[in-house]
Parts: C-alpha cells; sequence; structure tokens
C-alpha cells in the first residue's frame, strides 16, 4: 500500500484558521473555571459539534451520538472541506436511515481532549496562545460527558432521547445515565464495557510508551517543529497496534495469509525486512492516522478510556449502576477481542437485576471491534425499533 511522499504534519488536529466544514462552536468556561476530575481546571473551553435534523418545539427528539477514540464530529455527510473523509457513521444517520433525521435531532460533538475542534492539547492555551502541549491536564470520560452536558444546556436539550455510542463512546453513553439520570430518556452502548480491563489497559500502555520514547515528541512540545519532524513513528506505532485490537484473526488471516509484499524479489531466500502483507496493512493505517490526528490528543483519550471506571468514588458497580433508570441497549460483537461481548452482556444482565428494560443485540461478523463500523446492517433494524419505541413512550 503505497504512502504519500509528503513529510507528515506535526500534528493532524484542526486548528484555528482551518476551514470549519459542518462544524459548529460552543464555548462554555468564560466566567468560571471548569473542573475536571484531576483536580485541574480549564477555561475558555471550545466544543466542537456538528447537527442534523430540526430539534422539535418540544425538545423531546435530540440524539446526542458519541464518538470513539480518534472519531469526530463528523458522524455523517460527505468528504470535503474541513473534513478529509465521509461521516464515520454515514450508513446510520440521515434522511430515512436508523438514525433518521427526518425526525430527530441529532448531535454529535468532539470529545474534550480531542483534536477535532475541540479543546485539547492542541489548541491554543487562552493565556499565550501557544499550543497546551504539556500543559493539557489529564481528562476522563466524566470530564467529557461533563463538557456534552453544558453543550446540551446550549442548544436547549433538557433530556437526550437517547444518547448512542461504540467503543469509547458507549463509555460516554454509560456515564450519561449514571450522572445526569434525568437527562436522558435511553441509552445505546455499543462495542463497550463499564469499567477498563487489565487487558485493555495493557494495549493503550504500548501505544503511550510508542509515543513516549519517540524523541520527536519532545515530552508533548513538539507544535513548532517543522513538517516531517514531529511525533509521527511512535503516533504511527501506536496506531499499529491498536488496528491489531480492532480486527480479528479470521479477518487477517483471510486477507492476508502469510503473503509477502513482493514475494516475486524474495525468491527462496530469507532476509530479516521482508514484508508480509499484513506488515504494509498496519503501516498505511498507521500513516493514514498521522495525517488527521494529534499524537497528545491519543494519549489523553486512550488515557481516559484506561481510567474509565463507573464505580470509581461510587462505592461498587452495582451501586453506579443503580441509577440508570432508563431503557438500555447492549450491543455486543461475537469476535471482538477487545471489548468482549460478554462485557456487554453483563450490562444487559446487571441492569435487568434491577428491573431496568435493557436488551442485547449481538453483531454476527468476523470484523472484530470495528463491526459496528461495517457492519451497521445488523443493528439498524433493533436500532431504529428501540428509537422509535422510546420516542412513542413520551406520548404514552
Amino acid at each position: 500500500m503505497a504512502t504519500s511522499r509528503t513529510p507528515p504534519p506535526v500534528t493532524g488536529a484542526w486548528r484555528p484558521g482551518d476551514h470549519p466544514g459542518r462544524r459548529k462552536f460552543f464555548r462554555f468556561a468564560t466566567d468560571r473555571r471548569f473542573a475536571l476530575d484531576s483536580g485541574a481546571t480549564l477555561c475558555e473551553v471550545d466544543v466542537a459539534y456538528e447537527t442534523w435534523g430540526s430539534l422539535d418545539a418540544d425538545a423531546s427528539n435530540a440524539v446526542l451520538i458519541c464518538h470513539a477514540w480518534t472519531g469526530d464530529s463528523h458522524a455523517a455527510g460527505p468528504a470535503g472541506r474541513g473534513h478529509g473523509a465521509p461521516g464515520w457513521w454515514d450508513d446510520m444517520i440521515g434522511p430515512g436511515k436508523p438514525i433518521d433525521t427526518n425526525r430527530f435531532f441529532v448531535v454529535c460533538a468532539n470529545v474534550l481532549g480531542g483534536c477535532q475542534g475541540s479543546t485539547g492539547p492542541a489548541s491554543p492555551h487562552p493565556t499565550d496562545g501557544k499550543p497546551y502541549g504539556s500543559r493539557f491536564p489529564v481528562v476522563t470520560i466524566r470530564d467529557m460527558v461533563r463538557a456534552q452536558a453544558k453543550l446540551g444546556q446550549h442548544l436547549g436539550v433538557p433530556a437526550w432521547l437517547s444518547v448512542i455510542g461504540g467503543s469509547m463512546g458507549g463509555m460516554q453513553a454509560l456515564e450519561w445515565g449514571v450522572m445526569y439520570p434525568r437527562r436522558v430518556r435511553s441509552l445505546v452502548a455499543i462495542a463497550t464495557c463499564m469499567q477498563a480491563t487489565a487487558q485493555q489497559i495493557a494495549w493503550g500502555a504500548i501505544g503511550r510508551r510508542a509515543i513516549r520514547l519517540d524523541p520527536r515528541w519532545r515530552g508533548g512540545d513538539f507544535y513548532d517543529a517543522e513538517p516531517g519532524d514531529g511525533p509521527a513513528e511512535g503516533l504511527s506505532i501506536a496506531r499499529m497496534v491498536a488496528q491489531v485490537t480492532f480486527r480479528s484473526d479470521n479477518v487477517f488471516t483471510d486477507r492476508f495469509g502469510r503473503d509477502l509484499v513482493d514475494p516475486a524479489a524474495v525468491g527462496d531466500t530469507v532476509d530479516m525486512w521482508q514484508q508480509f502483507e499484513v506488515e504494509s496493512y498496519l503501516g498505511h493505517h498507521g500513516a493514514k492516522l498521522v495525517r488527521r490526528f494529534d499524537a497528545n490528543s491519543y494519549l489523553a483519550i486512550g488515557k481516559a478510556m484506561d481510567l474509565h471506571d463507573l464505580a470509581r468514588g461510587r462505592g461498587t458497580l452495582d451501586r453506579a449502576m443503580s441509577r440508570i433508570r432508563v431503557p438500555t441497549m447492549a450491543v455486543g460483537i461475537w469476535s471482538d477481542m477487545l471489548y468482549p461481548a460478554y462485557q456487554q452482556r453483563q450490562i444487559v444482565e446487571m441492569l435487568r437485576v434491577q428491573e431496568v428494560p435493557a436488551e442485547y443485540v449481538e453483531i454476527d461478523s468476523p470484523h472484530g471491534h470495528d463491526a459496528f463500523l461495517i457492519n451497521g446492517d445488523q443493528i439498524a433494524a433493533p436500532l431504529e425499533l428501540f428509537l422509535n419505541d422510546v420516542h412513542k413512550s413520551l406520548d404514552s
């Protein structure tokens, strides 16, 4: 797979002055600082978001979409200026689609700590206009949700009809149910967990070390470097590791097997650097991310995922989950090695013990964790029915 010969940018972050695309911006904490779980505070916090459809007069049809690790606010719509690729869930959001924008007012915001318009490490610090870099504090999933709650107030949404998210987005959805039980009417948690496991943390730790050991990372303060002199190698390796967890053994075997990139050149010899097709695939995905993401945001968001634990500061997991009182759909993927399906079944089982309406849907796909992005057709019908039932219940 060919990669661009143009030197990679020091960051793939959206920066002030870049074309906004469909992004809208909301700023808060202009007169009172925004407190984070870490004890740090932020001021002049920006949230980049996109909307589709129209909000009803009674504001009862709003749906919040929460993105995953390297996602952003562009959940639907074509590629174009300001958006290098089509919406990451374009098959699911739009007129006549499962999340029907003819009926629902749909919102997706770039998370706090992200790099596509919301305040994050690549954003200008309010005091000097230079990127936060190493000055950006640790953020948690709960901090992200608090920022989204501010956005909901700004948009005039007293309660979301549903909060929907996959992977890290599912973590946000669950935290919405725990933190703001009166501001949500239903939840959809896809390929996610109630608390990060040791193995999930282990995968994240490898990626963080790859970035930290890249000398061009410069402790997080690399933004004034020239193109090609940023932490591209560390971020690329981190993405390569993650990409392995996003797919299944079956997919890698069926697609690549033991094929070499250039078997004719190798012949019957063996060489240390002869490359397998799967290596080329991983390298392609690493290089691709470098051009659209930021190394510090990768660190910040990855750490937030590792810190995710609904029970933290709330006693037990049972006690935390008891705060969720709304209909919930949990979606698992049988081939998901990163967030195995048992974790989504646990969500449903725990809610049912609390006598909360909860249903489990499983995606039958070999594509692993990313199947919720690839095989949306398998959850389209149950998701559409779930949203319709929740919407109808408001009239009963």
